[in-house]
């Protein structure tokens, strides 16, 4: 299967290639914060705008100073600009998250939302929901089973059928995560990436391939070549990052620093 990457301009700028709102993050957890907007703007966007608590931003920012820092209370101003949503990594499940959540995901703008991590056991409890036109969702098995109220050990035995369950149920592009990924477009086409890797079993690895998806998804792929693409790429820098650190030291930042190796390949 072939895989698209956006098209660069030499004549271009920083908003030529998006802008990710990502609503990512608490108090307790700023990794998954730092992690998805890092690898969203490694993966070529122009910008990552981060909407997190204040705790999370000063610990974000003792990382990296690439990413635009906003409180969230700035949301609702924020997506006028966005060119893509990401809403869910970290950002826990309590009440104020469930709020900005059900606030945020009814914006009116038909941009590509991905949601992943929390944000997706939040929409598992609810009961109506609006969702978005071009939506990515991001589950692993366990994530699933609560989106589909069905046992994991049935998705896992089958996971292009549930992927369709939940692209069909959603009205979404699905990114079916275990050993290996089922990438599910609305049309029900079938990406599969078999390619299994145990350096990517570790804490942080969802986040981000969360942001290598909205990272493409800004600057202009759809979403299925967006979700497929990112897979890829994850998938290529966790191979990378293996053969250099071996299976059992790969962290999720080092997955991070190996995304160039995936797009060069992808580029020769």
């Amino acid at each position: 299967m072939e895989f698209e990457l956006p098209l660069r301009s030499e004549n271009a700028n920083k908003g030529t290639f998006g802008r990710v709102l990502n609503i990512a993050g608490s108090d307790y957890m700023p990794g998954a914060a730092y992690l998805s907007s890092v690898a969203a703007l490694t993966s070529g966007c122009g910008y990552v705008f981060l909407a997190t608590t204040e705790r999370a931003i000063s610990a974000v920012a003792a990382q990296t100073q690439n990413v635009v820092f906003a409180p969230l209370s700035d949301i609702d101003s924020l997506l006028e600009t966005a060119d893509v949503l990401l809403i869910g990594c970290g950002i826990s499940t309590d009440k104020k998250a469930k709020q900005i959540f059900f606030d945020t995901i009814k914006n009116e703008k038909n941009i590509p939302v991905i949601i992943d991590a929390d944000g997706l056991n939040i929409l598992a409890e609810a009961d109506e929901i609006q969702l978005p036109e071009k939506l990515i969702l991001t589950p692993h098995i366990k994530e699933a089973s609560r989106l589909l109220h069905t046992a994991s050990e049935k998705i896992s035995a089958d996971m292009e059928f549930f992927a369709k369950q939940l692209t069909e149920k959603f009205s979404c592009t699905t990114v079916l995560k275990s050993s290996e990924t089922v990438v599910c477009g609305k049309d029900l086409t079938i990406y599969r990436n078999q390619k299994q890797n145990s350096a990517l079993a570790k804490a942080g690895s969802g986040d981000v391939l969360a942001g290598i998806i909205a990272g493409l998804a800004a600057q202009g792929l759809d979403e299925f070549n967006a979700a497929k693409t990112g897979v890829y790429i994850h998938s290529l820098a966790g191979e990378y990052a293996k053969n250099n650190l071996t299976e059992y030291s790969v962290l999720a930042d080092d997955q991070i620093r190996y995304i160039s190796y995936a797009f060069k390949k992808l580029l020769n």
